[in-house]
């Protein structure tokens, strides 16, 4: 079932605030429950610098905004259990090396070997657990010299954080609940199984076969996961959609299709840029690309937020399926 998208606008732009900087990425975005005490507003909308030391928070009332930021954000690297200071390189191991990594000297994106070694989190995948009447967010850091993985934090309040020690996977969780489990889609298109979500992620089999997947946003419809998601290498990198049927054994699950929901054409998204291909890793240049997508649902209507001109804003659509 194809999608297709109808602009809405940049939500979220660099500087906003005085603290959060340049590099805009990673959205989560969430309706407070009408149990949370004191909300600063109807919608949350959680995002990261790729390379920051907290995850940034934005409020507003409407989906559309006008959104406003919580200039202290909610979670800290300091609060996160990662490590704060630089790791040492570790002769020896065998550090996360993903396809489409850039080469030493590309313009705007860090050296591997640097990359590898900033502590940071980023990449917050929030969701309302009403049953317990918390916010969980998981979140990825720097664990090791060039090693990412995943935590989970719990919250009373969507604003102050209390991290879990389990390190639960591999970078990029997106999270979904089907058949009584629950399960993570990581990067590159691993998909991970929990009981119940907080501990004791088994990994399964790899959606996305050529190992260059990179960001996705995930929506269950019945037996059929939907899955947004980028490409490195893509020139430009956009959004494209495909499916995994969730019948049967989830040993053997497998995406399938690909079909283009959104590709950057305005300015704000970066359509005005040079047509390059796109490469791993934090960005620190604006550039032709859209990343990160996140969907979000509400009274019949289906949202895609992104970010746009590589990692330099978040932007709103409106998917329509057809």
């Amino acid at each position: 079932m194809p999608f297709a998208a109808r602009r809405i606008g940049l939500l979220i732009r660099p500087h906003m605030d005085a603290r959060m900087g340049a590099n805009v990425q990673g959205p989560s975005l969430i309706r407070v429950p009408d149990w949370l005490p004191d909300p600063l507003g109807r919608y949350y909308l959680y995002f990261a610098d790729h390379k920051g030391r907290y995850i940034r928070l934005a409020v507003a009332d409407a989906i559309e905004g006008p959104w406003r930021m919580h200039e202290p954000g909610s979670l800290t690297l300091e609060d996160s259990l990662f490590p704060t200071v630089a790791p040492a390189e570790e002769p020896g191991t065998t550090p996360d090396r993903l396809a489409g990594t850039a080469p030493p000297g590309t313009p705007g994106v860090e050296d591997p070997d640097t990359d590898g070694r900033q502590p940071h989190i980023a990449s917050p995948d929030v969701h309302v657990d009403h049953a317990n009447r918390r916010i969980v967010m998981y979140y990825h850091g720097l664990e090791g010299w060039r090693t990412q993985r995943t935590r989970a934090a719990t919250s009373p309040d969507g604003l102050r954080f209390s991290a879990l020690p389990e390190l639960l996977g591999p970078s990029y969780f997106r999270v979904f609940a089907h058949g009584g489990a629950t399960y993570a889609l990581a990067m590159p298109g691993l998909i991970l199984r929990s009981a119940d979500g907080m501990r004791g992620f088994e990994r399964g089999p790899r959606l996305f076969l050529d190992g260059l997947q990179r960001h996705t946003a995930v929506l269950v419809r019945g037996d059929t996961l939907h899955v947004f998601w980028t490409r490195v290498t893509d020139a430009p990198e956009r959004i494209l959609h495909s499916t995994v049927s969730l019948a049967g054994d989830w040993r053997g699950w497998v995406a399938e299709g690909e079909a283009e929901v959104l590709r950057p054409e305005t300015d704000y998204e970066g359509g005005h840029l040079p047509l390059e291909g796109s490469w791993r890793g934090a960005v620190h240049v604006p550039v032709r690309q859209l990343r990160d997508p996140c969907v979000f649902e509400e009274d019949g209507r289906l949202f895609l937020l992104y970010a746009v001109q590589g990692e330099s804003g978040i932007a709103l659509a409106e998917l329509e399926e057809r």
